[in-house]
């Protein structure tokens, strides 16, 4: 919605207040349909409106709707457009959207600081997390999947911030990422050999990168009669095609700072549920050590993401997180990754919002202080015709390549 000119900032929060009780007040139960009927018998009633134009007193309708029946507010429109990918909101008066990869800023605005910021406590509480002075930052997911980053203006300058990533409403297969580009056929079918033969994956990039996408797609090749444990910060994966499946989520601290459940503790935990795999849905900290001694420990086909430039980047950035964990020297470090770890897999994000799969590597012992990789594939050379160094998981999967 853009300004409504008649109508003061006032005078509308008046109006979605007024509106609110007579919904209240309804003996009937009230749906989309009612909600409307009552809205505009409402707004078409006021004294003002006589004097206002048709379509500002449908923005005002509009307005009052979204204020009372869309779960995202104003936003609501825009997360149930299948076509946006991302929305992000700095502060009231600018909110901008993700459409095929280019970023539009958008003529609506939040009425005041405070509606935004009760737009994002709504959204905290429904999910049972807690966000206020003392916690400023919240992570958390939308009925439909979509995930949301908060922060309030205590420590966002230009005032609360809210930014929605949204996920396709039906799952993508390999088809479509071969299909739209994101890989050739030839990388496919090697991932696809890869998973279900239980090479334990890592997958790297940037943001929106399409790492949790592919996390999915891959997830489509486990075999039906695995015991899968997924454990992530935030639930964003869509694994449903599995029926032996475990799934766990991180809960932050309360304002007293209890009852906090962090990753590197489900982690942990997940060994003892006999676990066939366990899928990590991004690695941030101290949980690279536990995921990384899993993977060494018989979890074959275990996977996970994180956020990184290359696979060299997305290396380093493992042993600086398993450092952290445990003062053991980097040699020993260097020596779990690669043991743990067999495929790196790389996306990257070109222009225009392009998604695609830069590189798959195998990892070797490290050499000089440094791990090694064997490239199996990259965008510029397709399958690098390398074999395979370790194809014994291949051999007794019966996928020789």
């Amino acid at each position: 919605m853009g300004m409504i000119s008649t109508y003061s900032t006032a005078e509308v929060r008046r109006c979605i207040a007024e509106a609110r009780n007579l919904m209240n007040s309804s003996s009937c139960e009230i749906d989309d349909g009612k909600a409307q009927e009552i809205i505009e018998n409402y707004v078409f009633g006021l004294a003002k409106s006589g004097s206002c134009s048709h379509d500002e007193n449908r923005r005002l309708i509009r307005r009052i709707f979204l204020a009372l029946r869309g779960e995202m507010d104003i936003l609501q429109p825009y997360v149930d457009d299948p076509g946006i990918t991302e929305i992000m909101v700095n502060g009231k008066d600018a909110i901008f959207v993700e459409r095929s990869g280019e970023i539009h800023r958008l003529p609506d605005r939040f009425d005041e600081k405070e509606d935004l910021e009760e737009l994002i406590r709504r959204i905290s509480a429904r999910v049972h997390r807690e966000i206020n002075e003392m916690e400023p930052i919240v992570d958390a997911r939308l009925s439909d999947g979509s995930r949301i980053n908060a922060v309030l203006s205590s420590v966002a300058l230009n005032g609360p911030i809210l930014t929605v990533r949204k996920f396709p409403r039906e799952a993508l297969s390999l088809d479509d990422l071969v299909n739209n580009g994101t890989m050739p056929r030839e990388a496919a079918d090697l991932l696809v050999d890869l998973v279900s033969s239980r090479y334990n994956c890592f997958i790297s990039g940037g943001t929106s990168s399409g790492k949790t996408t592919l996390l999915n797609v891959l997830s489509r090749s486990i075999a039906p009669d695995e015991r899968v444990v997924v454990i992530e910060d935030s639930a964003e994966l869509r694994i449903d095609q599995l029926e032996n499946i475990v799934r766990l989520e991180c809960r932050n601290a309360n304002s007293r700072g209890r009852g906090g459940i962090h990753m590197a503790a489900l982690v942990r935990n997940s060994l003892r549920m006999r676990p066939d795999r366990i899928i990590v849905g991004e690695v941030r900290g101290d949980e690279v050590m536990d995921m990384i001694q899993a993977m060494n420990t018989g979890h074959d086909g275990s996977m996970s993401t994180g956020h990184a430039n290359s696979i060299h980047g997305m290396l380093k950035r493992l042993e600086a997180m398993f450092l952290s964990a445990v003062d053991i020297p980097v040699e020993a470090i260097r020596s779990q990754i690669a043991e743990g770890i067999d495929i790196m897999i790389h996306l990257g994000r070109h222009r225009g919002g392009r998604r695609r799969l830069i590189e798959i590597a195998e990892l070797t012992p490290p050499s000089g202080g440094i791990i090694g990789t064997n490239s199996l594939y990259h965008w510029e050379k397709g399958l690098t015709g390398s074999p395979l160094l370790n194809d014994e998981k291949l051999r007794i999967w019966g996928k020789d390549r």
